[in-house]
C-alpha cells in the first residue's frame, strides 16, 4: 500500500495538477445528482393516512380512525372531530396497541366517558361496546385482518432494490474521488489512514444495504443521505487531521451500531414505551458522572477522559431524551407522564447549567419546546411552556462566561480579527477563497484554525471543495426535516411522530448554529454539524437519532423497525 501511495505521489506533478483542477467540477456534479436521486422520493411521496379502525355514530355516520392514539372531540386539532356543543374540546383518546386491541381513556371531560353505561378513566374496548361521550352514542369497528392486508398492499411503495443500489454506487465512486485526491498529496502514513477512513465507510454502507435487503427493506435514501454526510466529514478530517481518519471511523461503527439496535428496540411500540425509565436515569447519570468526574474544556466542563479515549456524555444523553419525551405520551393526557417529563427536564436543565455547557444546552432547550409543541391539550403545553421559561431562565443566570464573550464577538469580529474574531474573520476568508468549487484536496489554509474541523467544519469544506458542495450539506439536513415534516401527518403513533420531529428539529438547529455561527450570522456556540463535524460522540448520537426517523417511516417496505408479517402485512413487532 505504502508503495502504491509514494509511486502515486511521485508521478508527474503536471498529472496531479490537472486531476485536482478537474475532479473539483467533476465532484459537486456527481453530490448533485446523487442527492436529487436521494431526496426527490422523500420529499414527493404520496402521503396516504392509514385506517385502523372506524367510529361509528348513531346516524348512521362513519368516522375513519388514522392514528394509533386518536383525540376525541369537537375541537378542529382533535383527531376525531365531533362538533356537538355537550362534547368536550379534548374528550376522550382511543389508543390502538401493538397486538390489535384497544383502549379509550377519558380526557378529563366535564361529562366524562362511559362504556355500556358504566363511566370510565380508561376502559378496554370490543368491537360491540358502546361507547357515551357528551350524550353521544358509538360504537368502534375496527378493520379485518384481510382488510389490514389489502391496506399493506395499497401503499406506496419505498425505492426498489435497483434504485438504492445505484445511489449508493454513485456515493461509492465519490468516495474513490476524494481518497484519490488526498492520496495525491498527503504523506505516506496519513495517507495510509485515510484510505483506511474512506475505505471503512464503504464497506459500512455496503453492509448496511445488503442487510437491507435481505429483511426486504430496499428503501435506503435516508441512510444514503447521512453516509454522504460522513463521507463529507471524512473529507474534511482528512485535510485538517488526517490521523483522526481511524477513530472517527470507529465512532461511525458504534452510531451503526445503536441505530440499528434504537431500530429493533422502536418494533415494538409497548416495549419501547417501557424502556423510558432505563433511558431517563441513563441520561440523567451520564451528566451525574460528566459532573463529578469530567473534565473542563474552553468554559464547559463537559468531556470524560478514560485513558486516550475522550466522550462527551451530554451528546448521548440527546438520544435519552429525545426517547423519554416521546414514550411520556403513550396516554396522551396523562397528567402523571407529563409532570414526571417536567421534572425530569429540570434535573437535566441543572446539569446542563452546572456543567456550563450552554451550546448542548441550546439544543436540549429547542428539543424540549418542539415536544411541548407537539404536546396534545392545551394544559400540557402551558405546563410545558412555563417549564421552559423556567429551563431559559436558569441558562440565563448560569451562562459561561466564554459563551458570554461569544455573544460580545458577534457582529464585531473584524473589531479583533486576532483574538475573539481570529476563528470566523478566518473562516470567512476560507469560505471566500474556496468559491463555489474549491482550491482543491490539500490547498486549504483553514486546517490551521482551532476546530477546523468540528465548530467551524462548513469554512473548512467550502475552502477545499467549494460553497457548492458546502451548502449540500445543508441541503441533505433540510430534506430529512422536511421528510418528517411529510411523514408526521400520516404517523401511526405520536411516539413515532415526536421522536422524529424532535430528532429532525435537533438536525437542524445544530447545522443552522453550526452554519451561520462559522459566518457570523448568529454568535458561535460550538454546536457540531450532523454527521459532518469530527467527534466520536456527536457522530454516535447523529446516527442515534436518526433511528427516530427511520421508524416513522410508513412507506412500504421502507423500514426495518416495521416487519412484514406471515398475513401479508407490515406490523410492528
Amino acid at each position: 500500500m505504502g508503495a502504491i501511495i509514494s509511486a502515486l505521489q511521485q508521478s508527474d506533478k503536471t498529472y496531479i495538477y490537472v486531476y485536482q483542477s478537474v475532479i473539483r467540477y467533476i465532484i459537486p456534479i456527481l453530490a448533485g445528482l446523487l442527492l436529487y436521486r436521494c431526496i426527490r422520493p422523500l420529499v414527493t411521496f404520496r402521503r396516504e393516512p392509514e385506517i385502523w379502525a372506524w367510529i361509528c355514530l348513531g346516524n348512521g355516520k362513519k368516522l375513519p380512525v388514522t392514528h394509533w392514539e386518536s383525540v376525541i372531540g369537537r375541537s378542529k386539532r382533535s383527531d376525531i372531530v365531533i362538533g356537538i356543543p355537550t362534547i368536550s374540546r379534548n374528550h376522550a383518546v382511543l389508543t390502538r396497541y401493538d397486538d390489535g386491541s384497544w383502549t379509550i381513556a377519558d380526557a378529563g371531560s366535564k361529562s366524562g366517558t362511559r362504556v355500556n353505561g358504566k363511566k370510565i378513566s380508561i376502559c378496554p374496548l370490543e368491537e360491540n361496546d358502546v361507547i357515551a361521550i357528551g350524550g353521544v352514542e358509538m360504537t368502534l369497528q375496527p378493520i379485518s385482518r384481510r382488510q389490514e392486508v389489502r391496506l399493506s398492499q395499497l401503499r406506496t411503495k419505498a425505492s426498489s432494490p435497483f434504485r438504492s443500489v445505484v445511489n449508493l454506487s454513485l456515493l461509492t465512486v465519490l468516495q474513490f474521488l476524494f481518497c484519490f485526491s488526498y492520496l495525491l498529496v498527503e504523506n505516506v502514513e496519513d495517507a495510509r489512514l485515510i484510505f483506511t477512513g474512506f475505505l471503512g465507510i464503504t464497506i459500512f454502507q455496503w453492509g448496511m444495504l445488503t442487510f437491507y435487503l435481505i429483511v426486504k427493506k430496499p428503501s435506503f435514501e435516508v441512510e444514503t443521505l447521512a453516509f454522504f454526510l460522513c463521507t463529507l466529514g471524512m473529507v474534511v478530517i482528512s485535510a485538517v487531521k488526517p490521523t483522526e481518519a481511524v477513530k472517527q471511523l470507529a465512532a461511525i461503527s458504534l452510531g451503526l451500531g445503536l441505530f440499528v439496535g434504537l431500530g429493533f428496540v422502536l418494533r415494538d411500540l409497548e416495549h419501547a414505551k417501557r424502556v423510558r425509565y432505563a433511558a431517563a436515569i441513563i441520561g440523567v447519570v451520564l451528566l451525574l458522572i460528566t459532573l463529578v468526574f469530567g473534565k473542563e474544556y474552553h468554559g464547559a466542563k463537559n468531556w470524560l477522559i478514560i485513558g486516550s479515549f475522550s466522550i462527551q456524555p451530554s451528546e448521548l444523553s440527546k438520544v435519552c431524551f429525545v426517547f423519554v419525551g416521546a414514550a411520556t405520551l403513550d396516554r396522551l393526557v396523562n397528567r402523571r407522564n407529563l409532570i414526571l417529563f417536567i421534572v425530569y427536564t429540570g434535573v437535566i436543565c441543572v446539569c446542563l447549567a452546572l456543567m456550563n455547557d450552554f451550546g448542548t444546552a441550546l439544543i436540549f432547550f429547542v428539543a424540549f419546546l418542539l415536544i411541548a409543541y407537539l404536546r396534545s391539550g392545551s394544559i400540557g403545553t402551558i405546563a410545558l411552556a412555563c417549564s421552559a421559561v423556567g429551563f431559559a431562565g436558569i441558562l440565563a443566570v448560569k451562562i459561561a462566561p466564554h459563551a458570554l464573550r461569544r455573544f460580545e464577538s458577534w457582529r464585531h469580529i473584524w473589531e479583533d480579527p486576532l483574538n475573539t474574531g481570529f476563528q470566523q474573520t478566518r473562516a470567512l476568508m476560507c469560505v471566500a477563497a474556496g468559491g463555489f468549487f474549491g482550491l482543491g484536496a490539500g490547498n486549504g489554509w483553514m486546517r490551521r484554525v482551532f476546530a477546523a474541523d468540528s465548530d467551524m467544519v462548513f469554512a473548512s469544506l467550502s475552502e477545499e471543495h467549494g460553497l457548492l458542495l458546502s451548502l449540500m450539506a445543508v441541503v441533505c439536513i433540510l430534506a430529512l426535516g422536511l421528510f418528517v415534516l411529510r411523514s408526521a401527518a400520516i404517523g401511526r403513533s405520536s411516539f413515532y411522530t415526536i421522536g422524529a420531529c424532535t430528532a429532525a428539529g435537533i438536525y437542524l438547529v445544530q447545522a443552522i448554529l453550526n452554519t451561520l455561527g462559522t459566518v457570523d450570522l448568529l454568535p458561535l456556540t460550538g454546536v457540531t454539524f450532523p454527521f459532518l463535524s469530527n467527534g466520536g460522540s456527536s457522530m454516535i448520537c447523529a446516527w442515534g437519532l436518526l433511528a427516530f426517523i427511520k421508524a416513522a417511516d410508513t412507506r412500504q417496505d421502507a423500514s426495518f423497525s416495521v416487519r412484514q408479517s406471515k398475513y401479508g402485512r407490515d406490523q410492528d413487532e
